[in-house]
Formats: C-alpha cells, sequence, structure tokens
C-alpha cells in the first residue's frame, strides 16, 4: 500500500482564496436557481438570497475560526475529525466531499444549458465533456487550476457589474412605482413557509463560500487571507445576488420567469437591445459560462482534497494520499470526476440543488458545533488566526438555523442526508474503526467533567502552529527545532549508540526500533554513512512514516565508527567524531530528503562549527548551532532590555513576522516545549526561527 506523500506546497494567495470562494458561488446560484427560487416564492425569492446570505454567517465565522487554527487539507473533514471525532468526520467528511460534488454537477448541467443558447447540443452530453476536461486540468496542479480560476473570476464579476448597471439604469429610468405594483405585488404569493423553503434552496448558492477550507494547507498565510479572501468574497456575492435578482423579477414576466433556466440571458436581451446584436447576449453566456466553469474547476479542486485527508488518516484507503508527480492527490481526483459523471447522468437539476443544500446545512451546523468543543475543551496548542466574534451566540444561532432549514427541504433531502449519515456511520464502524487510534477534542471537553480525554491532538496542533509559521522553504529549521539531543559524557561503541537512536526515534515515527536500527547499520556496511570534518551523517528512508526526524547526537570526546565500502570489503575504522546526525526521512521524498543532508553538510563545512557545536552548553545552543545564522534569533528576556516588553505575553499575543515562530524556550535550565498559551518570563531563553526577513526586523527591533 503506498505510503502518503508529503504535505502539499503552500501556492495559493489571497487573490486565489478569493477566487476560489467567489467563483464557486456565481454559477448556479445566479444564472439557473433564480427561476427555480421565484416558483417556489414569487417575487420574495429576493429576500430569500438576502437572508441565505445573512444565515451563512456563522457557518463562515466557524469555518474561518477553524481554517486558521488548523489549516490542512480536507477542510471540514479535518475540523469535525478532529473535534468530534473519527465518526463524525468520517461522516462529514463523506458527506461534504458528495455535496461538493453535487454542487459541481449541477454547475456543469446549468453550463450545458447556457452553451446550447448557441450550439445546438444535448445539456448532459456537453456536461460529462467538460467534467472530463476539468479532470485533466486539475491533475496538472492546484496553482495551474487557481490561474485559470482567477481569469474565470475576473469576467464574471466584470460582467455581472456591468448587467447590474444596466439592469439598475433599465428599473430606475421608467415609472418605478408601476413596476414594483406589476411585478413585485403580491410580494410573498405562496405564503411565509414557502420562504422558509426557497431559502433553504438558494442555500446552495453560498455553500461555495467555505470551500476554499479544503485547500487551507496550500493557501500562503492563512491566518490572513483564509478570513479576508472569504469576507470579500460573501460581501461581492450578496450584493450582486440581491441586485441580480431583483432586477430579473423587474423586468421578466412572472410566469415565463418560474420556468426559465436561463433568467440572466433572458433578462439581458430585454435591456442590453442598444447593443448590436447578439452582443449583450454573447456577454452573459460568457459569464455564465466562465460562472459554470470556476465552480466546477473549484469544486473538482476542493472535493478532491477530502479523500485525499481520509486517506493520510486511514479512514479509506491511504492510496488516496499519494500525491502524483504533478503535486495533485491524482485518484482522489479521478474518483471525484467520476462521481460527477455518475450525478449528472442519473439527476434533474433541481434534485441535484436540493441534494446539495441539504447536507451543507448540516455540515455547517456541525461547523458551529466544532467551534463550541474545540474553544470549552480548552487545548493549549487551539491557537486560532481569527476567531469567530459573538462567541458562542453566533454558533448556536448557526446550529439551529441549521436544524430549522433542513426540516423544509422535503421528503428527498432529509432522506438523502439520513441516507449520508448512514452510509458513514457503517463505513466507519466496518472499516476505519479498527485503522484508527485516536479521538475529537470532545474528549478533552468530556476530561472537564471527569471523563477521559485523547492526549496525542495537542501534539497534533501544537505542530500544525510550527507548520503554519513555517514556509515550504525552511523545512531544515523546523526539522531542527523539533530534533531530539542525545548529549554523550563519554564515548560508546558505534553498535550501541545505533541502538539508543533507534529507540528515540520509534517513539516519533511509531516504527519498530530494530527495524532502524537495521537500517542504519546496512548503511554503515554498505558505506553509505558519509563522515568528514569530525562529523557523520548516518540516514535511511523508509516507507509508510509522513515527515523526516532527526536525533542529534554530541560526545566531546569523540567516538569512532566501523564502516566498510561494499558488502564483502574490511571494516575501516574512522577518525573521531564528535557530532552524528540520524536522519529518517520517506521513501518518496527523495529530494527533501537530499537537501536535508545538503543543509547540514553545508554547516558542518563552515569554519568555526565545530567549535560552536562543541561549546554548546546545552540543548538550544546545540540546535542554534546548526541552524543557519540569517533564519534563527536568540533572545533573553530581560527587564533593562529591548525584549523587557516581550515578558508576560502569551505567544500568541506576539505577534511575529509571518513565518516566524519561536521554536525553543529555555526557562530555569529546562528546555520548554511551546504552545501559543506559553506565558513568557524574565530571563527565558528563546529561539526563533523562520525567514531571514522576518529574522531580520526582529533583530532590528529586539537587537
Amino acid at each position: 500500500m503506498p505510503p502518503p506523500s508529503t504535505k502539499l506546497k503552500r501556492t495559493l494567495t489571497l487573490f486565489d482564496v478569493y477566487a476560489i470562494s467567489t467563483g464557486a458561488m456565481f454559477s448556479s446560484g445566479f444564472f439557473l436557481l433564480p427561476g427555480l427560487a421565484t416558483a417556489k416564492a414569487g417575487p420574495a425569492a429576493i429576500l430569500a438570497y438576502l437572508l441565505a446570505g445573512v444565515l451563512v454567517l456563522p457557518a463562515m465565522f466557524s469555518q474561518a475560526e477553524l481554517s486558521t487554527a488548523m489549516p490542512k487539507a480536507g477542510g471540514t473533514y479535518y475540523f469535525l475529525d478532529r473535534s468530534l471525532g473519527p465518526m463524525a468526520g468520517t461522516v462529514g467528511g463523506l458527506g461534504t466531499w458528495m455535496a461538493l460534488i453535487f454542487k459541481s454537477a449541477f454547475a456543469l448541467i446549468g453550463m450545458g444549458a447556457y452553451l446550447v443558447l448557441f450550439l445546438d447540443l444535448p445539456i448532459k452530453p456537453v456536461a460529462l465533456a467538460l467534467t472530463v476536461a476539468f479532470t485533466v486540468l486539475n491533475i496538472f496542479g492546484a496553482k495551474e487550476t487557481s490561474g485559470l480560476q482567477r481569469l474565470l473570476v475576473v469576467t464574471i464579476v466584470g460582467v455581472l457589474a456591468f448587467f447590474v448597471a444596466q439592469g439598475l439604469f433599465e428599473v430606475f429610468s421608467g415609472n418605478v412605482a408601476d413596476t414594483h405594483q406589476r411585478q413585485f405585488q403580491p410580494f410573498l404569493p405562496f405564503g411565509a413557509s414557502s420562504l422558509v423553503a426557497t431559502i433553504g434552496l438558494v442555500f446552495v448558492s453560498y455553500a461555495g463560500l467555505t470551500k476554499v477550507a479544503s485547500v487551507a494547507e496550500e493557501v500562503q498565510d492563512p491566518d490572513r487571507n483564509i478570513p479576508l479572501g472569504m469576507f470579500l468574497s460573501l460581501a461581492t456575492a450578496t450584493l450582486l445576488y440581491v441586485v441580480g435578482v431583483y432586477i430579473m423579477v423587474a423586468v421578466l414576466d412572472a410566469v415565463e420567469l418560474r420556468s426559465d433556466l436561463t433568467p440572466v440571458a433572458t433578462a439581458a436581451e430585454a435591456f442590453f437591445d442598444w447593443l448590436p446584436e447578439p452582443v449583450g447576449l454573447v456577454l452573459i453566456v460568457v459569464a455564465a459560462i466562465a460562472a459554470f466553469a470556476s465552480t466546477a474547476n473549484a469544486g473538482i479542486l476542493s472535493a478532491s482534497r477530502y479523500p485525499l485527508a481520509m486517506g493520510r488518516d486511514h479512514l479509506v484507503t491511504a492510496r488516496f494520499a499519494h500525491i502524483g508527480k504533478t503535486g495533485t492527490p491524482v485518484l482522489a481526483i479521478l474518483v471525484t470526476s467520476g462521481l460527477m459523471i455518475l450525478i449528472i447522468v442519473a439527476f434533474s437539476a433541481e434534485g441535484v440543488a436540493k441534494l446539495a443544500s441539504a447536507f451543507n446545512l448540516l455540515v455547517f451546523g456541525l461547523l458551529n458545533l466544532s467551534v463550541i468543543v474545540m474553544r470549552e475543551s480548552r487545548i493549549p496548542s487551539y491557537v486560532p488566526g481569527y476567531r469567530s466574534p459573538f462567541y458562542p451566540w453566533m454558533q448556536i444561532i448557526g446550529i439551529i438555523t441549521a436544524a430549522i432549514l433542513i426540516t423544509t427541504m422535503g421528503t428527498l433531502s432529509i432522506g438523502f442526508t439520513l441516507a449520508v449519515i448512514a452510509v458513514g456511520v457503517a463505513w466507519y464502524v466496518y472499516y476505519a474503526r479498527g485503522h484508527v487510534q485516536r479521538e475529537g477534542a470532545i474528549y478533552h471537553l468530556f476530561a472537564r467533567l471527569g471523563q477521559h480525554r485523547y492526549e496525542g491532538l495537542d501534539s497534533e496542533l501544537r505542530s500544525i502552529l510550527k507548520e503554519k509559521g513555517m514556509q515550504d522553504e525552511a523545512p531544515f529549521e523546523s526539522l531542527i527545532a523539533r530534533s531530539d539531543v542525545i548529549d554523550l559524557d563519554a564515548p560508546v561503541p558505534y553498535s550501541e549508540l545505533i541502538g539508543r537512536t533507534s529507540a528515540v526515534l520509534a517513539e516519533s515515527l511509531d516504527v519498530p526500533a530494530e527495524r532502524l536500527e537495521q537500517g542504519f547499520v546496512d548503511a554503515s556496511s554498505y558505506g553509505m554513512t558519509p563522515v568528514a570534518f569530525g562529523a557523520a551523517l548516518p540516514h535511511q528512508r523508509l516507507p509508510g512514516i509522513r515527515q523526516s526526524e532527526l536525533v542529534m547526537v554530541r560526545c566531546r570526546d569523540g567516538i569512532h565508527l566501523d564502516t566498510t565500502h561494499g558488502a564483502t570489503a574490511e571494516p575501516a575504522r574512522s577518525e573521531p567524531v564528535y557530532a552524528l546526525f540520524f536522519l529518517v526521512s520517506p521513501e518518496d521524498s527523495t529530494s527533501a530528503h537530499l537537501r536535508i543532508l545538503a543543509g547540514i553538510a553545508s554547516r558542518i563545512d563552515e569554519e568555526h562549527f565545530m567549535e560552536e557545536w562543541t561549546a554548546a552548553e546545552d540543548e538550544q545552543q546545540m540546535k542554534e548551532s546548526l541552524l543557519h545564522h540569517e533564519r534563527y534569533l536568540s533572545l533573553l528576556l530581560q527587564p533593562d532590555r529591548p525584549t523587557a516588553a516581550l515578558i508576560g505575553k502569551t505567544l500568541r499575543d506576539l505577534h511575529l513576522p509571518p513565518g516566524n515562530l519561536v521554536a525553543l524556550i529555555r526557562r530555569r535550565g529546562r528546555l520548554l516545549v511551546p504552545s501559543g498559551s506559553t506565558v513568557l518570563e524574565e530571563d527565558d531563553q528563546i529561539t526563533i526561527i523562520g525567514e531571514a526577513k522576518g529574522i531580520e526586523r526582529l533583530y532590528e527591533t529586539y537587537g
């Protein structure tokens, strides 16, 4: 079974976040659903869109908080799993994956409906061909996919802004009172219950807002870019939705609008008559196609990260977690697209919309519950970069709203939601439960009530904190900061040292110590342990592990290695070695493994390294001697120095430059593992690692 690959690269910017969220909303919700919505609520469909935009706020705030605390692939799945436990994660992951697939399939059906305005082609075959095209694009990479997404969103927003401006001019240049009397009365012809049901129907229009959470692991500076991108996207969508639907209701015949699957194009023909025919219609069709394309494109990108994340956690086959040569989860993309094709063939447009809305409502309710659980569990390393306002009332309102709207969605939608829950629970019980040994943050909440907790979660969140602070260009510093250190008082046989080191690595890698020990012995026997300048680099790569781990060994008196250069060669005794760096990396991370070895070798080769190494007074100074000087800063916190401003602050309140974090704290002779809630004290010695520019800024501030 192939092992999961290494982390996805952080390549997505604020504009990419905005493009993914916005592009995921401006498709069916604007170009297809207004006709279906007015058929259910009449002119009150305008109000339904506005209220749906308001009611999505709790889910958006909660998603933003969770995304900045845990920016990992899988988004909603990951949040539910780590907060409510693997069973909730399995249900939420499978269900949200399906909901995204349904929405993306709905978008492609709509895209086909607009294409046939110019081409005499059947809708569903066109949608199937487009699915294949976007699948190929997604396999090529997230950055390539987001590049297209940017272009599509610029096109959509530009054309829709023109549509709204021209539509408002058309409405208000005539007799406004007469138009409102004729087109908007009665405003709520089918009763209040129809309005509530319509809110649930059009809620799917805003579901794409939180889609970007599933690619949070690939977002640069997630603490800033994810919340800001989502806020800008919601503001854009709500404005254009409400005003756009108002224009459609104002200019189109009510009966025709209720059965129109291309209402924007029909409205454009009504007031773009001043443009040469068919320029106005072409503009709208181009915008519609761009909108549906962006939703489908972002949908495949986002949805495929769910099986990727679940594969990493062994809730589904680990093959889903394998990342191909293009840097994308190929199998996850192919299976996602295959299900989209099945849905396009099997369901009607309205059926797809309803099913997608129902499960999204359930998941949004669970996300609000997740924030409550994470906060009340009081895990020290739960440190979101953005915190939801009005906690917990915002989350309680979100839970209640989701429950009410689900009840209005009809038998088919509720049945679908219950079926997904049943399938998720069954999958967890009969397959996933035997593959996981963790629980969610809810057990930390239980601990406050006298029940048990899962201690591994705090460690996992702490590692996420470090990942957030470290960009992809600085894996070396991150590895050094978390490495274990063995400081020998006297020389020991190399074989004994291999045994001790393997035992330490076995704990962090969850690999039998005997397996590690044999790997180091084999490497030495075949002359694969580099020895130079008084240092040695024993190393190996293993399948089935997720990240590189390092143990550093110092012996001031030096030890000798027995090495050979071939299976039959005579053993050779090395010169004394004072520094040994035992490195183990994933088997499929050849380039990263070599970069780490090269980074260590380059430091060993520097003129004064061995002096710094042997003179280091403690573990912290030993690690600092190996770090590149421009990538770390060591500060002593004292009242008479500029560092006095840091005394008494928690780490989460330091506001370090992006890409920098406190990796080590030495306090009264003891090395602490930092977390967001750690309070800095006088005489603490802290080591900050990260990007060179940020380190330079900190040096200028604190000296």
